[in-house]
C-alpha cells in the first residue's frame, strides 16, 4: 500500500491523516513480514510504526507551515523578512519614545544631531535633528529615547542636559511624549508591503507617503494636498495653495526631507514648521543645487483616561498597575486619528476573571467624560501612567 503524502490544490496544500499515514505503515508491515504481526502500539513494531507515523506527520507539517509562509497574507518571521526584502522593505523595529522639548539658551548657539538630554527617570535620549537657538532664546527641538520601546515620558521629567553643548541652558518638556513602540508585528508588515508598491510611482501622494514609511525609525505618515489656487483648512491645518502636507513620526529629519525629496512632484510647493536642506547630486557636480524640504512633526497631545470597575471583592492590590499597563500597551495612535474609549476595552477584560468594567471614559482634559478624542492633522495622541485613573465602584 503507498503511504498518502501531502497534495496541492486550488484551495491550498492538503495534508493526509495520521491515522491514514498509520494505517498504510500497517500495510506495508503487513506484506513486508508475511501478515500475522500483532497491531498493538505496546508491541515493538507496534511503537516503530507509531514513531513513523508521527515523523511523517511532523514532516508533513513542516511542509504545511512552509507553503502558508510563501503566502503574504499568512507569512511571519523570518519567511515574511525574506518577502520583505524582494520589495526592498525591513521590518520596523521597535521604536523609541519621542517629546519635543523646548531648549533655551544663548542666541546663536547650535545643537547639532544627537545632543543629549535626561529623563527624571533616567532614560536618555537623543535630538534627532540640528537646532539653532534664535534670539527669542528657546527653540522647540524633537527628541528621541535612545531605548526603544513605549517609554512613557510626562510633561516636565525631560529636564536635565546630559551631554554640554556650550550655550546650551536647559531643557524642558511642555507635554508629554508619544510613545515608542514594539517591534512591527507580522500584519502590520504585511500591510506596509502592500503599500510599498506605490514606492515606484512617482509625483503622487502615496508614493511620498510610501517612502517617508520606509526610512528608518519611521512610525507613522499622513500625507495630503491642496490643489488649489488659494489656501485651504484640511483636518484642521490650513495648507497653503498648490502644496502637499506631511506629517511624520519618528525618524531623522535629514532622512525623511530626503524622501519626501525623491518622490514630491517639480514645481509642489511644500508646508509644515520643520525645514531642512536637501543637496541633489544626481548627475551634477560641484556646486551642487539644494532645495528647501518641509514637512510637520505632530504635536503630542495628552490623552486622559477614567476607568470604573466594579468592587466585586475580587480585584487584586495591584489592579490599578496592572489597568494602566494594558492601556499603555494597547495604545496606537496615528497621526490626526481618533481614539476610541471601548479600544481599550477588551486589554481591560483580558487581565482576569476579576475584571467587572462598568465605565470608560476619554478626552484631553484630566476629567474626562466622552467617548472618544478626535485629533488635528498636526497632532498625535499621547499617554502617561499618570493620565489613567481607576476607580472602584
Amino acid at each position: 500500500m503507498t503511504i498518502p503524502v501531502p497534495t496541492f490544490t486550488t484551495g491550498g496544500i492538503v495534508l493526509p491523516t495520521e491515522d491514514a499515514i498509520k494505517s498504510a505503515l500497517w500495510a506495508d508491515f503487513q506484506a513486508a513480514f508475511g501478515g500475522r504481526l500483532n497491531q498493538s502500539d505496546a508491541t515493538p513494531q507496534g511503537q516503530l510504526v507509531t514513531s513513523l507515523t508521527a515523523a511523517l506527520g511532523a514532516s508533513n507539517d513542516l511542509l504545511a507551515q512552509y507553503v502558508n509562509l510563501v503566502d503574504p497574507a499568512r507569512s511571519s518571521g523570518r519567511m515574511q523578512d525574506a518577502i520583505g526584502r524582494l520589495y526592498f522593505l525591513e521590518r520596523i523595529a521597535a521604536t523609541p519614545t519621542t517629546v519635543i522639548c523646548t531648549c533655551a539658551g544663548a542666541s546663536g548657539t547650535v545643537l547639532p544631531q544627537g545632543s543629549l538630554a535626561q529623563a527624571s527617570d533616567g532614560t536618555i535620549y537623543y535630538s534627532t535633528g540640528a537646532a539653532t537657538i534664535p534670539s527669542s532664546g528657546s527653540v522647540p527641538v524633537t527628541f528621541a529615547a535612545l531605548n526603544t520601546g513605549p517609554i512613557t515620558c510626562p510633561a516636565g521629567s525631560l529636564n536635565r542636559i546630559y551631554r554640554t553643548v556650550t550655550g546650551w541652558d536647559s531643557i524642558t518638556n511642555a507635554a508629554d511624549g508619544t510613545l515608542g513602540r514594539l517591534e512591527e508585528t507580522a500584519p502590520e508588515f504585511e500591510a506596509r508591503r502592500q503599500a510599498s508598491v506605490a514606492l515606484n510611482a512617482a509625483g503622487i501622494l502615496p508614493a511620498i507617503k510610501a517612502a517617508v514609511l520606509n526610512v528608518l525609525n519611521v512610525t507613522d505618515v499622513y500625507v495630503t494636498e491642496n490643489s488649489t489656487g488659494s489656501a485651504l483648512t484640511i483636518g484642521g491645518v490650513s495648507v497653503a495653495a498648490r502644496s502637499i502636507y506631511v506629517a511624520v513620526q519618528g525618524g531623522l529629519d535629514s532622512d525623511i526631507a530626503a524622501a519626501i525629496w525623491s518622490r514630491k512632484p517639480p514645481g509642489c510647493g511644500m508646508v509644515g514648521s520643520t525645514s531642512v536642506t536637501v543637496t541633489d547630486k544626481t548627475g551634477y557636480v560641484a556646486p551642487y543645487p539644494s532645495y528647501t524640504v518641509k514637512f510637520q512633526r505632530p504635536a503630542a497631545v495628552p490623552v486622559y483616561v477614567a476607568v470604573t470597575l466594579a468592587d466585586n471583592g475580587t480585584v487584586p492590590a495591584d489592579a490599578v498597575t496592572q489597568v494602566q499597563d494594558a492601556i499603555i500597551a494597547a495604545f496606537d495612535p496615528t497621526i490626526g486619528g481618533t481614539v476610541y474609549a471601548l479600544q481599550f476595552a477588551q486589554a481591560i477584560a483580558a487581565l482576569g476573571a476579576w475584571v467587572q468594567l462598568t465605565s470608560i471614559a476619554i478626552g484631553t482634559t484630566s476629567s474626562p467624560t466622552a467617548s472618544s478624542a478626535a485629533f488635528n492633522i498636526n497632532q498625535i495622541a499621547s499617554i502617561a501612567r499618570a493620565n489613567i485613573s481607576v476607580a472602584l465602584a
